[in-house]
């Protein structure tokens, strides 16, 4: 069985893969309450990489105050 330690969720757009490491999370509420467009709890899968443009998710990613939410570009 997978230890909570080593989950690490990946979403991507055309651009940009964003990853979620919830062992980490301090559940701040930072990513809903500034992109709930992108970032929704109530939904499944909650991350919705077409919900905004990758600039703007990419400066909501940058407000976890965690690091539990990061990015990478990615490459063809």
């Amino acid at each position: 069985m997978e230890s909570k330690e080593n989950i690490v969720k990946e979403y991507s757009n055309d651009e940009i893969t964003v990853i979620w490491k919830p062992h980490i999370c301090t559940h701040s509420t930072n990513c809903w309450k500034g992109l709930i467009s992108v970032f929704d709890p109530r939904k499944k899968p909650w991350v919705n990489m077409e919900g905004a443009r990758t600039e703007r998710i990419i400066k909501q990613v940058n407000a976890c105050p965690s690091k539990a939410l990061t990015y990478k570009e990615n490459t063809n």
